[in-house]
């Protein structure tokens, strides 16, 4: 592995693009404690919530929405973008830059402009099929492209020839010992140790559909002997549970040491985002996925082949009632065999060494310059 002196990282908007970003910004640092490293962002993203806090030097360029259609946004953008590529350019000579490493988001396009004008190394992170707009464009300037999951290659053309690293995830979630967390998390949470415990997170932002489900099943879970961990989501609305139930069901608002939660759960209810997926598969965590619906159904891609290797069940958001998991969740919550089962099968399909291969493909890509 060679030296590495001054990488810059692009990526933003949501979480599915930043959480890889700093686990791997995490790597880097671990492997090369004198690296100097440069996060590109937009003004209005999550990256200005995310990234100051963990450490990282965040910089700020334009970033605009690329648009899909002919209209007069497209007439607009190649002037747009040549200021966001010359600021990202300014930053890249800043630094003196060995190296971009985009993980989607508007603000990678400049990035991936400015590091091509200046015949830098790009590398592309992808984890979603198809390929998002901005690192499908980005993909016109490099063959240094890495995915998350083995499936992407084989569904997408573009994506063939891409390398297979594995999700960049924190360190908390890939060094985890379920077992040994496991009574510290129930202790956390006020769960008993002789109950299966059901897992709800629609992600950061929350899932109303999934609340609500839930929620409105309060009382038959409850009623089975099954306890309920369910995260509201920092931008959904509070929900109303029983109060009269017969075993836990703890509610809180928004859960940033999920390890605590994997560790605490039997078996969790998710949407099907590529770092949900990525995290359940890494621990071996049984799982039933709700994909997000209104997309381009990257979310049911995610989740398909996992639950076609046997580590998990995929219900679309229309069909999740209360009805659906007291029919299918509540006799799956209650069987630990079967749960055992989806585990390892989970654990199968999922890998724990997404940064630390990425760094591989980051310092070949260097390496070859």
């Amino acid at each position: 592995m060679g030296v590495l002196r001054s990488v810059v990282l692009a990526g933003g908007g949501t979480g599915g693009h930043i959480y890889p970003l700093l686990a791997f910004a995490d790597a880097l640092r671990r492997h090369f404690p004198e690296v100097r490293i440069t996060t590109l962002g937009s003004p209005k993203g999550m990256e200005n919530e995310l990234i100051p806090p963990a450490g990282y030097d965040l910089r700020v360029i334009p970033a605009f929405q690329l648009p899909r259609a002919i209209n007069l946004n497209l007439l607009r953008t190649p002037d747009r973008m040549y200021k966001s590529a010359a600021a990202a350019g300014k930053i890249l000579d800043e630094v003196q830059a060995d190296v971009v490493v985009g993980f989607g988001g508007y603000v990678s396009v400049p990035a991936y402009l400015a590091a091509w004008r200046r015949e830098l190394p790009i590398v592309i992170h992808e984890v979603n099929v198809p390929p998002g707009v901005a690192n499908k464009m980005g993909m016109r300037f490099t063959k240094n492209v890495a995915v998350g999951f083995p499936s992407q290659p084989k569904a997408v053309e573009s994506l063939r020839h891409a390398r297979v690293v594995g999700v960049p995830l924190r360190t908390a979630i890939t060094r985890m010992d379920r077992a040994a967390l496991r009574p510290q998390a129930l202790h956390h949470f006020g769960l008993r140790p002789d109950l299966p415990v059901l897992f709800v997170s629609g992600g950061s932002s929350g899932a109303r559909t999934i609340n609500l489900a839930v929620a409105a099943a309060a009382k038959k879970i409850t009623h089975a002997g099954i306890q309920v961990l369910h995260v509201q989501g920092g931008r959904n609305d509070p929900f109303e549970v029983p109060s009269d139930l017969p075993v836990p069901y703890v509610v809180v608002p928004y859960l940033s040491d999920m390890q605590l939660g994997y560790a605490a759960a039997d078996l969790m209810l998710c949407r099907g985002g590529a770092i949900t997926v990525a995290e359940t598969t890494a621990i071996g965590m049984p799982a039933v996925y709700v994909p997000y619906p209104h997309s381009n159904q990257e979310q049911k891609r995610n989740a398909l082949p996992v639950v076609e290797s046997g580590g998990g069940l995929l219900v679309d958001n229309a069909e999740l009632t209360p009805e659906w998991i007291e029919r299918t969740v509540v006799p799956l919550a209650r069987d630990p065999q079967r749960l055992a089962a989806m585990g390892r099968a989970a654990g199968a399909y999922g890998r724990r060494d997404g940064d630390e291969a990425l760094l591989d493909f980051v310092c070949e890509a260097v390496a070859r310059r």
